[in-house]
């Protein structure tokens, strides 16, 4: 096929993502010279469209960008009022009084928010300085300079047929040229993916580790709904087979946030982590609460659990990755939109002193430093060992040994240093045969839901003409390797039932991909265990539209 020739376009900066990461960069950088020229590339139909998160929002972000937040109509309009923390046992609960806890895992002065409707916000005030912000545009590939520095990348390609061959209103899109390059795509996202291998920015940074978190909103009886009331809870159902926990955010009118995280790197193949949530909304705590109720919406995101060791260079020839690009998620705090507001604050700031000195395609200097040593490096350092203490020794040890040395990095020293995470997630994953297969109680469809349902809910769409977004490196791995050697986990992993194994009489099993489900999670691109599995970005404006998470 002849080369595709697309034309250019030149701009100061160009960002990739139009999350907190992405937009606090592009404000920042307005802030400093309003005749910049500075772009933002969204793959979501709108922005928002792909943001989810719990969300409790610790504003110190907004605070340092925009200051007068309140006064322009943030939409930040439920304070936390009551922190609450629960041991879960099948039939029971045991509540963790606050005062054991930590001080940083307070939550007074924080709020519980949609991270859509933020976002919205946000680009709306980066578009009233002057800054382009383009949904719909999927950057499907990084453009390279002459000395392999990133220059740009490809966006807003439509049109391939099945089998990756332009159809007949194929559109090549464009490339978008930089003096930098900022990738603010979210956990895991493909691009970030790529440089980080090119350029070898984890050959000093352990691995980065996972959790997959699923979120739904309900409408309750307005009986039973206390505003800004936050509850966590740890324990059933997970018990020893995978870690993670729960949330319960009451946002306004009468709305709960009901999400449940795991951590993806179990060992057992049959955790199947969908159905560990809908099983946990069975909990009578919680069941009386949803009692009633209905369930308005469903997503699902994967969340970078490595922390503070598990962080790439920030900075890479040409540009900088920002916010969960990287990782930066305070796992036992749940929260990271604060530390992503702050990556793209203080990569705007580095990216400023570069241009100013006439520099470009280099690295930008001075970001990755003043992340590490700055209000970012100083939230992660603190809980750098819960993660790897609840990997290796289980919850109890993670909540007594991890608690105790979070309660010594207040203090401004750890007991024990800096643990390391170990294997992967795709490779924590052990032989089917070494583990007792799951039965999980059927979903009610009252409480608890099937994947397809549910989807549905999640306002997903993909124009189906186009190739599969999602890759396998060798189609033959599915149903060779990972059907017989760990039960298909594929069907299970995932939270939107892409996959599954087709079994038909007289004819050898198939491996399905319906990528036309897909909430854009990564899960598979993290969890499979032979990392067959490249998810890469379909076309613009496609995958989930969530209304309000």
């Amino acid at each position: 096929m002849a080369e595709i020739e697309r034309e250019a376009m030149e701009y100061d900066v160009v960002i990739v993502g139009a999350g907190p990461a992405g937009l606090s960069a592009a404000i920042r950088l307005k802030q400093l010279d309003a005749d910049l020229n500075v772009v933002v590339l969204e793959k979501g139909s709108e922005v928002g469209a792909h943001i989810l998160s719990g969300a409790v929002l610790d504003p110190i972000g907004l605070n340092k960008l925009i200051p007068d937040w309140k006064e322009k109509g943030a939409p930040l309009n439920v304070p936390v009022k009551e922190d609450n923390f629960y041991m879960l046992g099948e039939a029971g609960k045991l509540r963790i009084p606050n005062f054991v806890m930590p001080p940083l895992m307070n939550n007074h002065g924080n709020y519980i928010v949609s991270m859509g409707n933020v976002c919205r916000w946000m680009a709306e005030q980066a578009e009233e300085m002057g800054v382009e912000i383009f949904p719909g545009m999927s950057c499907s590939e990084l453009v390279y300079g002459d000395n392999g520095e990133v220059k740009g990348v490809v966006a807003g390609e439509f049109g391939k047929n099945a089998d990756g061959t332009p159809g007949p209103s194929y559109e090549p899109g464009m490339e978008l040229h930089g003096k930098y390059v900022f990738l603010g795509e979210g956990v895991r996202g493909s691009l970030s993916k790529q440089v980080i291998v090119k350029y070898e920015l984890d050959a000093k940074s352990d691995v980065q580790k996972y959790g997959l978190g699923m979120k739904e909103i309900w409408e309750i009886d307005p009986d039973k709904h206390k505003e800004g009331t936050v509850t966590h809870t740890m324990g059933w159902p997970l018990g020893g087979n995978a870690g993670g926990g729960s949330f319960i955010y009451h946002l306004e009118n009468n709305q709960v946030y009901v999400g449940f995280v795991v951590h993806l790197n179990y060992k057992n193949p049959h955790v199947f982590p969908y159905m560990e949530f809908q099983r946990f909304k069975h909990h009578p705590m919680v069941a009386e609460l949803l009692k009633g109720g209905k369930r308005v919406a469903y997503g699902a995101r994967a969340i970078s659990e490595g922390g503070f060791q598990s962080m790439p260079q920030l900075e890479f020839p040409g540009g900088a990755l920002l916010g969960c690009s990287a990782g930066m998620v305070n796992v036992p705090r749940i929260k990271g939109n604060h530390n992503a507001m702050l990556s793209g604050i203080a990569a705007a700031e580095a990216a400023i002193e570069a241009i100013k000195e006439g520099r470009s395609g280099d690295l930008v200097g001075g970001y990755d430093a003043a992340v590490r040593k700055g209000e970012i490096g100083e939230d992660l350092k603190k809980v750098r060992n819960v993660k790897p203490l609840w990997s290796k020794y289980g919850l109890v040890a993670s909540l007594g040994i991890g608690g105790m040395d979070m309660w010594t990095n207040t203090l401004g020293f750890s007991i024990i240093g800096t643990m390391g995470h170990g294997k992967n997630d795709a490779d924590a994953t052990e032989d089917a045969s070494k583990h007792t297969k799951i039965d999980y109680p059927k979903p009610d469809g009252t409480l608890s839901f099937d994947r397809l349902t549910n989807v549905s809910f999640s306002f997903t769409n993909h124009e189906e003409s186009q190739p599969a977004h999602l890759q396998l490196t060798d189609p033959s791995i599915p149903v060779d390797v990972n059907l017989p050697k760990y039960a298909g986990p594929s069907a299970r992993y995932c939270p939107a039932g892409v996959y599954e194994f087709v079994e038909e009489e007289g004819k050898d099993t198939r491996f399905v991909i319906n990528f036309q489900n897909c909430v854009h999670c990564k899960t598979c691109d993290i969890k499979d265990p032979s990392q067959n599995i490249t998810w890469t970005v379909p076309q613009g404006g496609d995958g989930p539209n969530y209304p309000n998470m």
